[in-house]
C-alpha cells in the first residue's frame, strides 16, 4: 500500500471514503461552527483517532484531505505507520504509554501527547536522541497530559500540582519540544468547567514556557466545550470513522 496510496479521485468510487467524506465533512462544520461562537479566527487542528481501525482507512482519509491521525497503542501505531510509510501523515501517539516504549514510539510519532511522568519523559529523549542520529528525524512534540479528576491513578495524566515540575523535564532535554497540555474531560461532569480548568492551567504553563500554548482538548462528544476554552488540537475517532471494528 506505501507505493499506491489513493486519491480522492481513485476512491471516488469506494463505500468506505464516501462514508468517511460525509462523515469528515460533518465535523469539519462543527467546528468552524464552534470556532465561530468562540469568537475564535483560527479553528484547531484535526486530529482524526483512527485507533483500532485499519491502516487502509488512514490511507483513504489521507485522499481526503487529513494530515494528522492518533494512536493509543504501540503496536498498532507501529505497524500502520510502517504499512504506510510515505504517506504525508503526522502520527500523534495518545494512549498512556510505558516508557519500555520509548524506543518504538521515537520512529514514528510526530508528538507524544500523553507524558505524565518524568521518567517517560526521561525515556523518550533517549529514544529521539538515538532516531535523530540515525535517521535525522526533528525533535518530539510533547503534550502533559494532565489529570482534571481526583483519581488521577485511574485515569491517567499527571496532577495540575506536578505540571511545572514535568515540564522543567521536558523542556530541559534535547530532543523534546515542550508543545503544551493535553486533558480528557472526566466521565459524568460538564466538559466545560473541565476545560476551563485545563485552560487555567495551560495559562499557568505559558507564563513559564510561552511557547507551550498548546491545548489538546475534545473528542467527538465535547468538542464545541473544548473550542469555547481554547482547545487548539481536537482528537476525533468515533464521528468520523464510526464504530470500532469487530475484533475476533
Amino acid at each position: 500500500m506505501s507505493e499506491n496510496f489513493p486519491t480522492a479521485e481513485s476512491a471516488a468510487g469506494d463505500p468506505r471514503t464516501a462514508g468517511l467524506r460525509e462523515r469528515l465533512a460533518a465535523v469539519r462544520q462543527r467546528i468552524s461552527a464552534a470556532t465561530a461562537a468562540a469568537g475564535r479566527s483560527e479553528e484547531p487542528q484535526l486530529i482524526v483517532v483512527t485507533k483500532f481501525h485499519p491502516a487502509a482507512d488512514v490511507a483513504r482519509l489521507a485522499a481526503l484531505g487529513v494530515t494528522d491521525v492518533g494512536e493509543n497503542r504501540d503496536q498498532e501505531a507501529a505497524a500502520k505507520s510502517a504499512e504506510l510509510a510515505g504517506l504525508p501523515v503526522r502520527w500523534h501517539f495518545i494512549g498512556q504509554l510505558q516508557s519500555n516504549k520509548a524506543k518504538s514510539v521515537a520512529k514514528y510519532a510526530f508528538s507524544v501527547q500523553s507524558i505524565d511522568r518524568p521518567q517517560l519523559a526521561e525515556a523518550l529523549a533517549k529514544a529521539v536522541a538515538r532516531q535523530q542520529s540515525e535517521s535525522g528525524r526533528p525533535d518530539l512534540d510533547c503534550y502533559i497530559q494532565v489529570s482534571l479528576e481526583d483519581d488521577a491513578a485511574h485515569r491517567g495524566g499527571a496532577a495540575p500540582a506536578d505540571v511545572e515540575r514535568l515540564a522543567e523535564s521536558i523542556a530541559s532535554a534535547t530532543g523534546l519540544r515542550l508543545a503544551g497540555v493535553m486533558a480528557v474531560a472526566p466521565l459524568g461532569a460538564p466538559p466545560g468547567e473541565a476545560f476551563e480548568k485545563l485552560a487555567a492551567i495551560s495559562q499557568d504553563l505559558r507564563g513559564l514556557h510561552p511557547d507551550a500554548a498548546g491545548i489538546s482538548a475534545g473528542m467527538s462528544q465535547d468538542l464545541e466545550a473544548a473550542v469555547q476554552f481554547g482547545a487548539t488540537h481536537l482528537r476525533i475517532g468515533s464521528d468520523i470513522l464510526g464504530s470500532r471494528p469487530r475484533v475476533g
